[in-house]
């Protein structure tokens, strides 16, 4: 039977609008997702084998974050008229930072001491075993001056071939101070660096086609490996965890965006995409080189996007420190040990250093809580084992609500530096102005015609004014 030819009273959406429908990456991925958790409930066996295909994705990424992260900083700080801006926004971002992670934390401890989840629990710490934790957990964990030594890189190239996103940072911002100062002479390569990275972006915009497979073959590992059913018994900490990280975004985050004169669920509805990218692979890094672009777009400009965005996935990671307070304590109370208010605020200090220690990757969380709970004589590491079932569980929030937060500190530090575009901000929030991925660069470039004003690219804001 043709489409024409449909029985009366049947409803048939057009084809086309489904195609349309289907090509957002949005879409594309809630279904990923979706299919993810039924083929891991469904087929246990089946959807833990398919962690390759999670892991392959994040890795693909991460692959192009460092050499994003440099060009970005360096043409950022290459083509500003004044230096001393660097400074002026790294402190105002760093500030900010310790501000939004304390009140995180604080609200965590707030609302552990008052669910509690882990009363009546009655747990015999002879019982737990450190045995079945990552080997990360259990080892002994860096101090303060470590930490810091070590965002000193041991070459100026290694910084883009390790892990860490705070060498890179260093080295950028060397890099465009240097460049900045040369005059003349720097002025060929803070050309290059801007041209290279239109390929890499490019590159990115290519490699997040494959974002669906990459949620779906996490999810499916997710919930195949660990199961819904691990749930049941701690039902009460993801779920107050959870609600307590939602609270954050809407109320605390929302406010900071009304602050600034824009709103959070539009803001939200904007980055839907890396959003979900986010909850189905429980990782901030695929989605760093897009949300930088994005953020460009949304008129906040590229030095301040370039300094804030890529430091806040280490000193703003809102969803960690939540889970901090409300995972330690929560151990206290199924131990039945009792934490006076006093021990609990030492703790707390204790989390605003590990908490830096945690990148935007699967179960760093997990890790930094084990350096709280090494670095205090009050709750043994070996209860770790209690929650370690559960975890992932609460990873998704985590690094959604890290994401978010560090979306809103950009865009709250570009304003407090009069390098936000706000009529423009309001705009692109408002759907008025649709984020588009820039193109591929052709082969041959094309002399531009004087008489045509060229088209906006993923990196819409001047770099500086």
């Amino acid at each position: 039977m043709s489409r024409n030819d449909a029985a009366p009273g049947t409803v048939t959406a057009p084809p086309g609008r489904i195609r349309r429908m289907l090509s957002h990456l949005y879409v594309q991925c809630l279904i990923a997702v979706l299919l993810g958790a039924a083929v891991g409930g469904l087929w246990p066996s089946v959807g833990a084998d398919l962690k390759p295909l999670g892991d392959g994705f994040i890795a693909l990424v991460k692959m192009f974050i460092a050499p994003i992260i440099f060009c970005t900083v360096v043409h950022g700080i290459a083509s500003m008229g004044n230096a001393r801006a660097v400074g002026r926004v790294s402190l105002k971002a760093l500030v900010y930072f310790e501000v939004l992670t304390t009140v995180a934390m604080v609200i965590g401890l707030v609302v552990v001491n008052v669910v509690q989840p882990g009363s009546g629990l009655h747990i015999d710490l002879s019982s737990l075993s450190a045995k079945g934790l990552p080997p990360e957990a259990t080892t002994a964990h860096e101090g303060f001056a470590a930490f810091l030594l070590a965002t000193i890189p041991a070459t100026l190239v290694s910084a883009l071939t390790g892990n860490e996103i705070l060498p890179v940072l260093l080295v950028s911002v060397l890099f465009g101070f240097g460049l900045h100062a040369s005059g003349e002479a720097g002025l060929g390569i803070a050309r290059g660096v801007e041209k290279f990275s239109t390929v890499l972006f490019t590159l990115i915009r290519w490699i997040m086609r494959l974002a669906p497979i990459g949620a779906f073959g996490s999810m499916a590992f997710t919930i195949g490996n660990y199961g819904l059913g691990t749930l049941r018994h701690l039902a009460l900490l993801v779920g107050s965890f959870w609600l307590t990280a939602l609270f954050f975004v809407l109320v605390v985050l929302g406010t900071v965006m009304r602050l600034n004169g824009l709103r959070m669920l539009p803001f939200l509805r904007y980055i839907k995409e890396e959003l979900l990218i986010v909850l189905g692979t429980s990782s901030t890094e695929p989605v760093l080189p897009r949300m930088m672009a994005k953020l460009q777009h949304a008129g906040a400009s590229k030095p301040v996007v370039g300094i804030t965005l890529p430091a806040g996935y280490s000193f703003n990671l809102d969803g960690t420190a939540i889970y901090l307070t409300m995972g330690s304590v929560f151990l206290a109370q199924a131990l039945g040990i009792h934490l006076s208010l006093t021990q609990q605020l030492a703790m707390l200090a204790v989390m605003l250093l590990t908490s830096k220690g945690a990148a935007g990757v699967t179960g760093s969380g997990f890790i930094a809580l084990a350096a709280t709970l090494s670095a205090v004589p009050h709750v043994p590491v070996a209860a770790l084992a209690l929650i370690f079932g559960v975890d992932r569980f609460m990873s998704e929030a985590r690094a959604l609500t890290s994401l978010v937060g560090n979306g809103v500190a950009t865009l709250a530090v570009a304003r407090w530096e009069g390098e936000l575009d706000e009529e423009r901000a309001k705009a692109v929030l408002r759907g008025e102005i649709p984020y588009t991925p820039a193109p591929a660069p052709s082969a041959v470039p094309a002399e531009p015609d004087p008489k045509e004003t060229p088209a906006p690219t993923h990196d819409p804001v001047p770099a500086a004014r």
